[in-house]
């Protein structure tokens, strides 16, 4: 049966202005951080809330089993889906992926085709959170003054076309090829499932 691994940020500093951080499937460090903003009634409810909240979920399983991410052998992975989080904008940019969501893009920052050695976006088309939403959320100048790229902005420095929903809390996905993409945690489920498509031919 194809496995699936769930990267997140191991980034768990302030972030926010309200003082709040961004939490630690795998990691680079073993370790996480959890975005707060996105642990709020708009971001998580329903089915994701009980599962967040029973210690005996699945998730909570998996989460408090968090490997490295040197410890794990990707022979055994046919998806690597990078999830998502403000924090992510500190250390994805040098990891590797094929499904992204929300922030998850940020992660192409420094993935090159193992063939050619270009980026792998160059030429494709992606989505991620939007520029509009950063503003929504009054993050776009933390942004700024942290030198963080936005997802649109990562998608034109490595010759990628950046795709845009309707509106950004909607949930929207793209793929293109082999790279599934995704916009915000409203699209996470959607993604997962355009990613197992493609697996699946």
């Amino acid at each position: 049966m194809p496995k699936a691994i769930i990267a997140i940020t191991s980034y768990s500093e302030v972030f926010y202005d309200d003082g709040k951080k961004t939490v630690d499937f795998t990691s680079e460090t073993g370790s996480f951080g959890i975005d707060e903003h996105s642990t709020g009634p708009d971001f998580l409810n329903g089915e994701d809330l009980k599962a967040y909240e029973d210690k005996n979920s699945d998730y909570s399983i998996a989460i408090s089993k968090i490997k490295k991410a040197k410890d794990v052998n990707p022979d055994e992975f046919s998806i690597f889906f990078a999830s998502a989080g403000h924090g992510t904008l500190f250390d994805y940019p040098t990891g590797g992926v094929v499904a992204a969501v929300c922030h998850g893009p940020a992660i192409f920052e420094n993935l090159n085709d193992l063939t050619t050695g270009k980026p792998i976006i160059e030429g494709k088309t992606i989505t991620g959170f939007t520029d509009i939403g950063e503003e929504i959320l009054k993050v776009d100048g933390i942004m700024k003054d942290k030198n963080l790229r936005t997802i649109k902005e990562t998608a034109a420095k490595f010759g990628a076309t950046y795709s845009e929903p309707n509106g950004p809390w909607d949930d929207y996905t793209y793929t293109d090829g082999k790279i599934v993409t995704g916009v915000n945690p409203q699209s996470a489920e959607s993604t997962a499932v355009k990613a197992i498509e493609v697996l699946q031919g």
